[in-house]
């Protein structure tokens, strides 16, 4: 798998990653056989880029992480958490250098490891950004060799091109077929810093897998189901912060375009056509669909056609849903 930049760090990812959210819960039944299974394809096909978070399963998908990357014993691969959501409420003024390394140290505990690789801003309120002693907190838990490298996870570009201002190695942003904007103004400037950048919900949820249909199924504790307007978190997490439909009627032009590319193939390679992201992080349930992420990288670059016809499907369908919310 091609490799790219992960920012200043000196480091280089393969351009496909894990993400490990499905893994740890909140998207239906995965068994921990099938969890493993999914890694384990993942790795063999070349990702060397595993984004997972604290509260994932309660710790779940950490631990998952772990025993995999111990069994394989292999130390070429990245793997990036998250810290802040367990705090309750989820308010700025949580955001201590207390609390702050208590998550570190139980993700240490738990990805068995002496120093994590990448520690990131779990979508803290947009306060925390205008405040430098959350940052100086994580200086301070580099120093003390806890963490290698930080950086934050996002809801809005807004805030994205705020946390520009502090020394972060990567920021891990929404970017899809479905959400564009990022790439207006965001990436040119974390270019310039060399910041990295993770696109997270590639596939819009699955909506653009292509998989989906009007009568289209989740279980309860999915959180398709019981996040669909955003009752439990941000609803930009969900589907992208499409309206379902919306997005039904969006692929169904897309699949056109795509031609005999699959679908989430075609939505994973038109991510990597920009140049300002390092790693994009499809999850994935079972091995089947780990393969089918990373294979995604051999397809030969998307046409000038095809990339005009996606704007166009993007400025008509999706654009006032979502343009200027995130």
């Amino acid at each position: 798998m091609k490799k790219r930049s992960f920012g200043r760090t000196g480091q280089r990812v393969g351009e496909i990653g894990f993400g490990a959210w499905a893994i740890g819960g909140s998207w239906g039944n995965v068994s921990e056989q099938d969890a493993e299974a999914a890694l384990q394809a993942a790795l063999d096909a070349g990702v060397t880029f595993i984004d997972t978070a604290d509260v994932y399963g309660g710790g779940r998908s950490e631990r998952l992480i772990a025993r995999v990357l111990k069994q394989r014993r292999q130390d070429d691969v990245i793997v990036a958490t998250k810290a802040g959501r367990q705090l309750n409420p989820h308010v700025a003024d949580a955001y201590t250098a207390d609390a702050l390394t208590r998550f570190v140290e139980g993700s240490l505990e738990r990805l068995e490891t002496e120093a994590l690789d990448l520690v990131q801003l779990h979508c803290p309120p947009t306060e925390v950004y205008y405040r430098p002693e959350v940052f100086e907190a994580l200086d301070r838990l580099v120093q003390a060799g806890k963490i290698r490298h930080y950086g934050v996870s996002v809801e809005k570009v807004e805030e994205a091109i705020k946390a520009l201002e502090y020394p972060i190695a990567s920021v891990q942003i929404i970017y899809n077929l479905f959400r564009q904007r990022p790439a207006e103004l965001f990436f040119r400037l974390a270019r310039e810093r060399q910041v990295a950048v993770i696109a997270r919900v590639p596939l819009a949820s699955g909506l653009l897998t292509g998989k989906l249909s009007a009568s289209s199924q989740f279980a309860a504790d999915d959180h398709r189901a019981f996040n669909r307007h955003g009752e439990a978190f941000d609803v930009g997490e969900t589907f992208s912060g499409v309206p379902f439909e919306v997005g039904l009627k969006a692929v169904e032009e897309l699949r056109t375009v795509a031609g005999t590319v699959p679908m989430a193939q075609f939505a994973l390679r038109w991510i990597l056509m920009s140049e300002a992201v390092s790693v994009v992080i499809p999850g994935a349930r079972n091995p089947d669909q780990a393969v089918s992420n990373a294979r995604a990288a051999e397809w030969p670059e998307l046409t000038a056609g095809q990339m005009e016809a996606a704007r166009s499907i993007y400025d008509r369908l999706i654009r006032p849903h979502v343009h200027q919310r995130w």
